[in-house]
C-alpha cells in the first residue's frame, strides 16, 4: 500500500480495527448522559426548565419581530398622511409665491394698494357700494307671496338638471 508523500495530514501507524466498523463518530453524542454529571438529576425539572427557556426565547422573538410589525404599518399609513400633507403645502407654497410674483410688479402693488387700503389715483372718482342685505324668506301665505316664495326656491335650487333626448 503507497501513502501519498504531499499531505501533512497525520495518518495513523495502525490499520482500523474490525470493532470500529459501524461506529458513529456521533457516539459521543449520542451515548446517554451519566447521571452524575446531568445539569439537572429530574426529569421533571428539566422539562420545566426547557420549557421555560423556550418561552423566554419565544417572548424575545416577539418583541424583536413580531410587536414592531404594527409599528411599520401605522409608520406606512402616517407617510401617506403626510404625503398628502406635503403635497397640499408645496401646492399653497407655489400659489403663494405666484402672489408674491405678481405683487412685485408696480401694477400689482397699485391693484393691492387699491384693494386693501382703498388707493385712489388722481382723476379716479372713489364710490363706495354696499352689498345688499339679505331679502327676507319668512313670507305669509297668500296670492303674491307664494309666488315669490316658489321663485326663492327655486334660484335657490340652481339650474335644472338637463333633460335627455
Amino acid at each position: 500500500m503507497t501513502r501519498s508523500k504531499t499531505t501533512s495530514i497525520q495518518r495513523p501507524k495502525e490499520p482500523a480495527k474490525a470493532s470500529d466498523d459501524g461506529r458513529s463518530r456521533l457516539g459521543d453524542f449520542t451515548r446517554p448522559i451519566p447521571v452524575e454529571k446531568r445539569l439537572f438529576r429530574r426529569p421533571k425539572l428539566a422539562l420545566f426548565s426547557g420549557a421555560f427557556v423556550l418561552l423566554v426565547i419565544g417572548t424575545i422573538a416577539a418583541a424583536v419581530f413580531i410587536l414592531p410589525m404594527g409599528t411599520w404599518f401605522d409608520q406606512n399609513d402616517q407617510l401617506v398622511q403626510r404625503q398628502a400633507e406635503l403635497d397640499e403645502l408645496q401646492r399653497v407654497n407655489g400659489q403663494l409665491s405666484g402672489e408674491v410674483e405678481r405683487l412685485s410688479t408696480d401694477d400689482g402693488i397699485r391693484e393691492a394698494a387699491r384693494e386693501e387700503i382703498g388707493f385712489v389715483e388722481e382723476g379716479d372718482q372713489r364710490s363706495t357700494i354696499l352689498p345688499l342685505p339679505p331679502v327676507p324668506s319668512n313670507l305669509p301665505d297668500g296670492w303674491p307671496y307664494n309666488v315669490v316664495t316658489q321663485i326663492f326656491a327655486a334660484r335657490t335650487a340652481g339650474p335644472a338638471p338637463a333633460v335627455a333626448d
